[in-house]
């Protein structure tokens, strides 16, 4: 079952639309128990890192959620926030992250002033991504990967290999992210219209 983490973050019922129109089982997860349930998981999330991370933290899921991801191997994927979140901090914020991929969460920061005009904060908008490495979580897109982006920062990654895909804004940067189990996606995909709808039926077929 497809479980979406309910954690008081990030528009959950939008996910669970798109998998409602492919025909695919999904539901939502408030409890360990409920969580414990899942073959796979989506966490959402939205807003700023500190918050989220307090959020998860007193949901009760914590603990349930490392369980399944780092000893039980349950495929898992962060969406924008949620990706943030897998890190282990971020310049946002001084909470500590998941640490379920090495990198640390940066700020976009441009060398000059002419630059960063160009690219103002957020983020937010249509964005090409472009993958770097194969990966069954990019199969069947279009030709241009268009995905809907909002964002003032970005995840940098310690190990390069852990980079599915990139996109730019000024500078390449990661937009999608996997280690072993763990996925990551700076876009949202319940946003993105055939591309998104597409990224989430390959996690569940994944």
């Amino acid at each position: 079952m497809i479980t979406i983490v309910d954690y008081g973050l990030g528009n959950i019922k939008a996910f669970a639309n798109v998998y409602k129109r492919l025909n695919i089982s999904a539901c939502y997860a408030s409890t360990p128990e409920q969580l414990q349930q899942a073959s796979k998981i989506i966490l959402p999330g939205v807003g700023a890192f500190d918050h989220a991370m307090h959020k998860l933290n007193t949901s009760g899921l914590r603990e349930t959620l490392d369980d399944l991801v780092l000893e039980k191997k349950v495929p898992v994927i962060g969406i924008c926030v949620g990706m943030q979140m897998m890190a282990n901090d971020s310049e946002e914020g001084i909470s500590k992250g998941l640490s379920w991929i090495n990198g640390t969460v940066k700020r976009f920061s441009y060398p000059n002033e002419d630059v960063a005009k160009k690219h103002p904060l957020p983020h937010m908008g249509w964005n090409n991504i472009n993958p770097v490495k194969t990966s069954a979580l990019v199969a069947n897109l279009d030709e241009y990967k268009r995905f809907y982006f909002l964002h003032s920062y970005y995840f940098h990654c310690a190990n390069a290999a852990d980079i599915v895909a990139t996109a730019n804004y000024g500078f390449d940067y990661a937009s999608i992210v996997n280690h072993d189990n763990v996925y990551g996606i700076q876009c949202h995909p319940e946003k993105s219209h055939h591309n998104g709808v597409a990224l989430l039926k390959n996690f569940a077929e994944l």
